[in-house]
C-alpha cells in the first residue's frame, strides 16, 4: 500500500518531500535533488505535516527519512535566508527547523542518510532516532564558517551524543565528520553503501515493527527522557540558544558568511 498525506502536498512544481507507506513503515523523502534538499519552508511544512499524520496512524510502526538525488539535506536554504523568507513550517513553529527538529512523536524514526548531511541536515540526523549513513556521507556543523551557529538543536545534541571534547572539536572547527568517525562515536547505528543505505533502514525498521507498538512507543519514552535528563529538551539551555543566536545572526558576520559563501570568496570577519 502505498499513500500520500494530503497535509504533505505543500508544493509548486513538486512536492518538497514526499510520503509514503511501505509495509507498515511510514517513509519521507526530502525532494529537493536541484538545491540538494535545503530546507525551505514548503519542505518544513511537508515534513512536519508527514510525521503528524504517520504518528496518528496505527498502521504506521516507524518512520523513515531520507533525501533523494545525491544529498541528504545541505541544511537551510540560504537563498530563502537571504531573501528574508521564513524556513519554517507554515502555522508550526513549535515542529522546529524541518518540521522535524523539535516534533517530538511516538514512533521510532530512523535517518537514512543517503549523502551529504551539513548543518541543518546534521541537526535532522541529531534528532533522530536510530540512523543509517551511507559509508561515503559525512555529518557537520559548518555554520561557524558562515559566521552563524548551529541553532537548530546542532549545539545542544552533538555533546549529548558523543565526547564533549570531540564534539567541541567539530563545532569549534566546523569540520566534516566522515562517517567512519560518525559510527565510531555513536551518531550512526549503522554503516552500508549508499546504493543500499534505504533497504539498510527498511531492515532497521521491520526489526521495530515485529515487535509490540505500545511496548515500542513506552521504550522509546524511556530511553529518550533518561538520556534527555537535564537535556537538549530543557527550556533553559533552549533559551540560551535563542539568546545567542539572535546575538550572533544579527551580527555583521553573519551578514558577510552567506555573502562570501554566494561569491566564492573567504569571508572577512569583523568581529561584530
Amino acid at each position: 500500500m502505498t499513500t500520500t498525506p494530503d497535509q504533505a502536498q505543500i508544493t509548486t512544481d513538486e512536492p518538497a518531500a514526499l510520503a509514503t507507506i511501505e509495509d507498515g513503515i511510514g517513509i519521507i523523502t526530502l525532494n529537493r535533488p536541484k538545491a540538494m534538499n535545503a530546507v525551505n519552508a514548503a519542505l518544513s511544512t511537508a515534513v512536519g505535516s508527514a510525521l503528524a499524520a504517520f504518528d496518528a496512524d496505527p498502521e504506521v510502526r516507524a518512520i523513515i527519512v531520507t533525501g533523494s538525488g545525491r544529498a541528504f539535506c545541505a541544511g537551510a536554504d540560504l537563498k530563502e535566508i537571504g531573501a528574508g523568507r521564513d524556513v519554517g513550517a507554515a502555522g508550526h513553529p513549535e515542529w522546529g527547523f524541518a518540521g522535524l527538529v523539535n516534533h517530538a512523536v511516538r514512533t521510532p524514526v530512523i535517518a537514512a542518510v543517503n549523502g551529504i548531511a551539513l548543518g541543518g541536515g546534521s541537526e535532522i540526523v541529531l534528532a533522530c532516532d536510530l540512523v543509517v549513513l551511507a559509508d561515503t556521507a559525512s555529518l557537520g556543523l559548518p555554520e561557524v564558517k558562515r559566521g552563524l551557529i548551529a541553532a537548530a538543536g546542532g549545539v545542544i545534541r552533538l555533546p549529548r551524543q558523543m565526547p564533549q571534547k570531540v564534539a567541541m572539536e567539530y563545532a569549534l572547527t566546523g569540520d566534516p565528520i566522515p562517517a567512519a568517525e560518525a559510527l565510531r562515536w555513536g551518531l550512526a547505528t549503522s554503516l552500508a553503501p549508499v546504493e543500499d543505505v534505504l533497504d539498510a533502514a527498511k531492515a532497521l525498521a521491520r526489526r521495530i515493527t515485529v515487535n509490540a507498538p505500545l511496548a515500542v512507543a513506552a521504550s522509546k519514552a524511556i530511553v529518550r527522557a533518561a538520556s534527555d535528563e537535564g537535556s537538549p529538551y530543557d527550556e533553559s539551555v533552549w533559551a540560551l540558544s535563542r539568546s545567542l543566536q539572535a546575538e550572533v545572526f544579527a551580527s555583521e558576520d553573519a551578514k558577510e558568511g552567506p555573502k562570501a559563501f554566494a561569491e566564492k570568496r573567504q569571508p572577512v570577519w569583523t568581529g561584530r
